[in-house]
C-alpha cells in the first residue's frame, strides 16, 4: 500500500495546490478562476488542505515531504572507493 498511497497523496496534493495557485493568480489579475469545488473530496483538498499547507512553515513542509516515500527520495548507489595516487600511466 505504501507506493500506491504515497503516489495518490502526492498527485492529489500537486493537483489541488496547482488549482489553488491558479485561483490566487486569477484573483490578483482579475481573470476567470478555476471552477469551484465539486463534492466533499474537492472541498477538502481546496478549502482545507491547500490553505493549511500554504500557512505551514517551510521547515515543517520539508519534514512532511521527507517522511513520505516518493520520487523525491532516491536510493543512490554507494560511492566508489577513493582513487589512490598511482604511478603515471605513461
Amino acid at each position: 500500500m505504501g507506493g500506491g498511497f504515497s503516489q495518490w497523496l502526492r498527485s492529489n496534493s500537486e493537483l489541488y495546490l496547482l488549482v489553488d495557485a491558479q485561483r490566487r493568480v486569477a484573483a490578483r489579475y482579475g481573470t476567470p478562476a478555476p471552477t469551484g469545488p465539486r463534492g466533499l473530496r474537492e472541498r477538502f483538498w481546496r478549502q482545507v488542505f491547500a490553505p493549511i499547507y500554504r500557512l505551514m512553515p517551510w521547515s515543517l513542509r520539508r519534514r512532511a515531504i521527507a517522511a513520505l516515500p516518493g520520487s523525491h527520495r532516491r536510493d543512490w548507489p554507494p560511492a566508489p572507493p577513493p582513487v589512490r595516487d598511482r604511478e603515471p600511466a605513461v
